[in-house]
């Protein structure tokens, strides 16, 4: 059952990242460049969301969980963008500096 006590400065900060990663999500989409995101970086957030979702579940389940599992999703898909770029974007940029 959900908690309907949940916290307004939590839910902020989600919202604040879900607005972020469509930015981030959409100039990749846009320019086909992911050189300078790092992947680790991403799997980091990705498992500090799983912990929240964790958290959330076993301690205090509330709609926030939601909001952390959307944000997961957000981050997900930027990291499979990444992967999916990146080759092409290696292989351009050694191409590049061969010709200088």
């Amino acid at each position: 059952m959900l908690a309907k006590d949940f916290s307004i400065w939590e839910i902020s900060m989600l919202l604040c990242f879900a607005c972020s990663w469509p930015i981030s999500i959409i100039k990749s989409l846009k320019t086909k460049i992911v050189i300078g995101k790092s992947p680790i970086f991403m799997l980091l957030l990705m498992l500090g969301y799983v912990m929240g979702i964790i958290h959330k579940v076993l301690n205090n389940y509330d709609i926030v969980t939601f909001l952390y599992a959307f944000n997961l999703l957000l981050i997900s898909f930027d990291l499979a963008i990444y992967f999916y770029y990146i080759k092409k974007n290696k292989r351009d940029l050694l191409a590049k500096n061969r010709n200088n």
